[in-house]
């Protein structure tokens, strides 16, 4: 996910009640069949062959050239989704799923353990693609021995632009899309399938992306640039007439387009063109993007006529904003084709939504920056997409870094799922500090909100920054007052501090491996996050007498995702245990300030090609403290083993689905105690049994008391890892615990069969 937290005033949307369904939504698919078509070619073969044609042609790039306009036509979105849709539009096969209400635990039954690709950093074998290598059967042997179910393969269809009839690179990682086609940097379409074909059989899934917020700067834009057809409506833009050209600033020679400043921004929206600021602005650097509006240069028209355009742009100005409510619909229509390709023709079982909490934007009262989050078409716009994938068997997740509140009404008719990024900077913080007051913070705040963690995606580490933002206390709740550390603070403090704490303890003299990213976060690794923690200040320091204790560290995080309901979704950098790459080693991609690329080195999952030092795209191999996936299984102590542990218990005791009941207080402040109702989400059902994880995050060994509300006396408290019965719970509703460094318990309470447990 590349949206980043929020830093204004967010509107809440109101409430209303959802109305009685009037069929069975339980028994339906868990995995989608590719869609039945009709007998005609697939999209592709009507548009285009394998590939964009590279056309050199001496005459004109712009509308007044027929061929040219046709030439994107030919390659775009939109004209792929119209194809698309109306070969699907009719079919039995749209009308065999329940799709109004999310349901996460349909989605969790489905593929609960998930692995996290980022394609350009996988190390393949020579001549092998990222998708092929994805394919390989071995692989998913070696997933489907540790528990692992799920890939989610990360952006793969082409990004990047087009600047007359070049093509150009993607700006953010492969999250400007352009085309429906996969890029051949990653592999090709039947090898897609041939991945969906080897998940099946290994009762695995394949995870897929979409962007529903924005767009590159391909084909679909330019044709919007010259006013063709309905494409201008994909996109949030405006065109400006000459006579207030002069209100734009020029576009330096070589560009395409220039970021307004403040105050153009703000005549702009004086004149009425624009509705101005919004309530944030994402990747703000003094400029470079100051705004989030951008102007383009002039360009001629399929009509003859040059114009200048205003267009919005959330993220980086090669990224166009997606227009949910124009008039065409064509932003819809693109971006549902997009859906559609993905699990109807390549056979997708679920689909990420990439920036999609930016879906609705509104003029706000006078002085009132504009109102962009937590708007209300948000909802709606995530209602259609996500009921469109329910609706032809799959199910979505989203990565929406806003208030709890946001998450939870976009969650109640939206995506089946959301990223965890309320509890993902307090377990890192647990660890920093050796005390999980925050956690338990958060944790509860969550239940009180109502985001249930079993509709959350807990992570390790993924291809962004520790993201620390705090959104939920630093924007809506900024003035609220809670007690932290023995005093009152408010909530725009309580980011503060923790923002401070995590920079401390990871970043600077504490790890200069660690860097700052902008104002949103830490870029790190999952090992070096541990690695500062335990006082190893440079790469050098981390020598094999480290590895053990960072492997222990790195097991407890992993508990602490696995054991508790939701999904548990980890990386290639976390099962090889990688470490950052050196700073002067991507200095060319990290000197604009993207620090996260020191964080995506290559690596190499099944030692397939030892001897190559970066990956096909050129990302620099970086070091591995745990070795390859074929070399862990082998070895008893080895992370790869470890996890497969934890992750049984997981699997044993469906806890995926369960629910959270307690996160009580804690007899040591390194403590974490998570109580859990192993019922399926029936609160109904009879005879549920109770599961308790115990967590310490700190170095030295801890005992205390476990107490819980929740507990009956004389239940018999087990250790399920072993089966032996460690302790009953007291007249007090508590028992005793000991826990080594980093240790971790996964405890089942149980009538004693002898007494029988006492009332609750």
């Amino acid at each position: 996910m590349d949206e980043q937290g929020a830093t204004g005033e967010t509107v809440e949307a109101t409430e209303h009640e959802a109305s009685e369904v009037t069929y069975d939504e339980q028994r339906f698919p868990a995995r989608p069949q590719r869609l039945s078509r009709r007998q005609s070619p697939r999209p592709r073969a009507q548009l285009r062959g394998n590939g964009v044609r590279r056309v050199s042609d001496p005459r004109s790039a712009d509308g007044s050239n027929p061929a040219y306009v046709q030439w994107l036509v030919g390659q775009s979105m939109l004209a792929d989704a119209d194809v698309l849709s109306r070969q699907l539009s009719g079919q039995p096969s749209m009308w065999r799923n329940p799709y109004a209400r999310p349901d996460a635990r349909r989605a969790l039954r489905t593929a609960s353990v998930w692995f996290t690709a980022y394609p350009i950093s996988l190390i393949t074998r020579p001549e092998e693609s990222f998708l092929g290598s994805l394919g390989d059967d071995a692989l998913w042997q070696a997933f489907q021995t540790i528990g692992i179910d799920a890939v989610h393969t990360g952006p793969v269809k082409r990004a990047g632009g087009i600047t007359g009839w070049r093509e150009t690179p993607s700006v953010d990682g492969h999250f400007d899309r352009v085309s429906t086609h996969i890029d051949p940097l990653f592999g090709t379409e039947d090898e897609f399938r041939t991945l969906t074909a080897v998940a099946d059989h290994h009762g695995g899934s394949v995870i897929d992306d979409i962007v529903p917020g924005h767009t590159g700067k391909g084909s679909d834009f330019r044709l919007a640039e010259m006013a063709y057809e309905d494409y201008p409506g994909i996109y949030h833009m405006v065109e400006i007439p000459p006579e207030d050209w002069d209100l734009l600033p020029d576009v330096p020679e070589g560009a395409d387009a220039v970021n307004l400043d403040a105050v153009t921004e703000a005549k702009l929206a004086e004149h009425g063109y624009i509705i101005g600021a919004m309530q944030r602005v994402i990747f703000y650097a003094p400029g470079v993007k100051e705004t989030n509006w951008s102007a383009t240069a002039p360009v001629t028209g399929v009509d003859g006529t040059p114009r200048r355009w205003v267009y919005l742009h959330y993220f980086k100005q090669g990224q166009p904003s997606i227009n949910w409510l124009d008039p065409t619909f064509a932003g819809m229509r693109l971006v549902i084709g997009d859906a559609l390709h993905s699990l109807g023709d390549l056979g997708s079982h679920a689909l990420r939504l990439d920036a999609n909490g930016f879906l609705g934007v509104e003029k706000s009262a006078e002085g009132l920056p504009a109102w962009s989050e937590g708007h209300p078409l948000s909802h709606a716009a995530n209602h259609v997409i996500a009921g469109m994938v329910r609706k032809v068997g799959g199910f979505t997740f989203q990565e929406l870094n806003l208030t709890m509140e946001d998450i939870r009404d976009t969650g109640r008719v939206g995506a089946d799922l959301s990223y965890d990024f309320v509890n993902r900077p307090a377990y890192h913080h647990a660890l920093a500090t050796g005390s999980t007051e925050f956690l338990r913070l958060t944790l509860r705040t969550s239940l009180e909100v109502g985001v249930e963690p079993v509709t959350l995606v807990h992570a390790l580490q993924n291809h962004d920054e520790l993201t620390y933002e705090l959104v939920h206390w630093a924007t809506l709740h900024s003035d609220d007052v809670y007690v932290f550390r023995g005093q009152e603070v408010t909530g725009s403090e309580l980011a503060e501090t923790i923002r401070a704490d995590l920079t401390r303890h990871l970043t600077g003299e504490a790890a200069d491996y660690n860097r700052v990213f902008t104002t949103n976060g830490i870029a790190c690794t999952t090992a070096s996050v541990i690695a500062a923690v335990q006082g190893l200040r440079t790469l050098d320091e981390i020598d094999e007498d480290s590895v053990g204790s960072i492997r222990r560290a790195h097991l407890l995080l992993a508990m602490f995702n696995a054991w508790q309901p939701g999904v548990f979704a980890l990386s290639g950098w976390d099962l090889l245990g990688m470490l950052p790459v050196p700073a002067d080693e991507v200095r060319d991609l990290i000197e604009t300030g993207d620090t996260r690329w020191i964080h995506r080195g290559a690596h190499d999952l099944m030692d397939v090609a030892p001897e190559l030092t970066t990956s096909s795209s050129g990302m620099p191999r970086s070091r591995s403290l745990y070795g390859s996936l074929p070399a862990q299984l082998e070895q008893e102590d080895s992370f790869a083993n470890g996890l497969r542990s934890v992750l049984a218990l997981r699997t044993e005791h469906d806890i995926a689905v369960a629910s959270q009941i307690d996160v009580p207080d804690v007899a040591h402040p390194g403590m974490l105690v998570l109580v859990h109702r192993l019922d399926g989400g029936d609160a109904t059902r009879e005879g549920a049994q109770l599961q308790v994880t115990v967590l310490n995050f700190t170095s030295e060994p801890i005992a205390g008391t476990v107490h819980s509300s929740t507990f009956a006396p004389r239940m018999s408290v087990v250790d399920a890892a072993t089966g032996g019965e460690i302790a009953f719970v007291d007249d007090l509703l508590s028992f005793p615990i000991w826990l080594g460094a980093y240790g971790g318990v996964f405890l089942v309470l149980a009538e004693d069969e002898l007494h029988g447990a006492g009332p609750r």
